[in-house]
């Protein structure tokens, strides 16, 4: 019988911190987000002294004084992310890369899972926990109660009753604290109580999503195995400018740096935009944007650099300050399947310069190679983990 397994590496930012400085190991560890505002991940042993993800770094100094705090590196973080689902894929071809640390994947044999488990700890280094059961939902419900560094294979709907019996119903993916409360007043506590309802009742409180996972809890397999990330609707790349900023050279700096970015992800796609959209979140303001329709589907960087400071050529004036920016690329076409009109004009080659740009920094390091415009904004390359942002991470299904 085919049976679905999740996969979910144990506190895996500090993880893949301690593959790297194995003397971490059995101390307490924090990763710490880029400005050093709050713990994003900590260790089983920073877990006991109260802190919690998310907290600020001064509160998680008062209960852990002792631990050792370090910056986040996304760039790490991807490369054994990647490690991790090639050791999967090898194995489990019909493998799902949800997120960074986690993966579906269908399993015939469910004894491969703890060979895995071994396998992955010895070549990659990383504790990782699985989770085997008849659908999705039961095999990631069931990979959380394991932790860590566990295997849990429930084939039989007797074991199945008897841990779903024991755990909420705001466990499963997807019922957060508003669908929480809906099922609580129909006296839905548990997930045995949402197995155990009526498929109808389950409909009308939660939409089609619910019912989904109401079959999957029942042990159907409604939500498959998706090896290929679905086509983006739109690819879009910005976030904080690093600061509210009314300086317009740094606002075009930033334009550039994410300009930049976009192309990057576009061409990793694959595909070409043929509608930009700029959006600006101003301080004190209502948010500003714009946007334009390309004359051709394209990802070069100059003709979306013109059209990116064409939309902030509209939108900016004296006084405007700027706290976030994000460009977005939208009406999708995947190369080869451009449909030109009569009076397109033709695609033109990447100039001589912006393919020795590309094989530079392919070879050395993103961004190695720059536009001049981001010469604005120096503190963006200063620090090297500044280099690589979440938001880059490539293929996962879950955001």
């Amino acid at each position: 019988m085919s049976l679905i397994a999740h996969l979910d590496a144990d506190c895996f930012y500090v993880s893949a911190e301690r593959v790297r400085h194995p003397g971490l190991k059995g101390k307490p560890v924090g990763v710490i987000g880029n400005q050093g505002a709050c713990v994003i991940a900590k260790s089983y042993e920073m877990r006991k002294t109260g802190v919690k993800t998310g907290e600020a770094i001064w509160e998680a100094l008062k209960k852990c004084p002792d631990g050792i705090y370090l910056k986040r590196d996304f760039r790490w973080y991807e490369a054994l992310s990647k490690r991790m689902l090639g050791m999967v894929r090898e194995r489990h071809p019909m493998t799902e890369y949800y997120s960074i640390d986690e993966f579906f994947f269908q399993i015939e044999k469910p004894e491969r899972a703890r060979d895995l488990q071994l396998l992955i700890l010895r070549d990659a280094g990383l504790p990782v926990t699985v989770g085997v059961a008849r659908s999705r939902t039961l095999a990631k419900l069931f990979s959380d109660t394991a932790k860590p560094f566990g295997v849990r294979v429930v084939t039989d709907v007797a074991t199945e009753r008897e841990l779903l019996a024991k755990l909420s119903v705001q466990e499963i993916s997807g019922i957060a604290d508003r669908s929480g409360k809906k099922l609580a007043e129909r006296g839905i506590n548990t997930c045995l109580d949402f197995a155990a309802a009526d498929r109808r009742l389950i409909r009308s409180l939660l939409t089609k999503t619910g019912e989904d996972l109401w079959w999957e809890l029942n042990g159907h397999k409604v939500q498959p195995i998706r090896p290929d990330r679905p086509q983006h609707q739109f690819i879009s790349r910005g976030g904080s400018i690093g600061g509210a900023s009314g300086d317009e050279n740094k606002i075009r700096g930033w334009l550039a740096r994410n300009t930049e970015r976009l192309v990057e992800e576009l061409d990793y796609h694959e595909v070409r935009p043929g509608r930009l959209t700029l959006a600006l979140s101003v301080k004190e303001g209502e948010s500003v944007g714009e946007d334009v329709r390309l004359e051709s589907h394209t990802r070069r960087f100059d003709l979306l650099m013109a059209a990116s400071a064409r939309m902030l050529d509209r939108v900016w004036r004296p006084g405007l300050i700027v706290s976030h920016m994000h460009l977005i690329a939208g009406d999708l076409r995947r190369d080869g399947f451009v449909q030109r009109s009569l009076f397109d004009p033709p695609d033109e080659p990447e100039s001589s310069l912006a393919v020795a740009k590309k094989e530079i920094n392919d070879k050395i390091g993103r961004f190695a190679v720059r536009s001049a415009a981001t010469l604005h904004i120096p503190e963006m390359y200063r620090d090297r983990s500044h280099e690589f942002d979440v938001c880059d991470i490539r293929g996962k299904i879950c955001f």
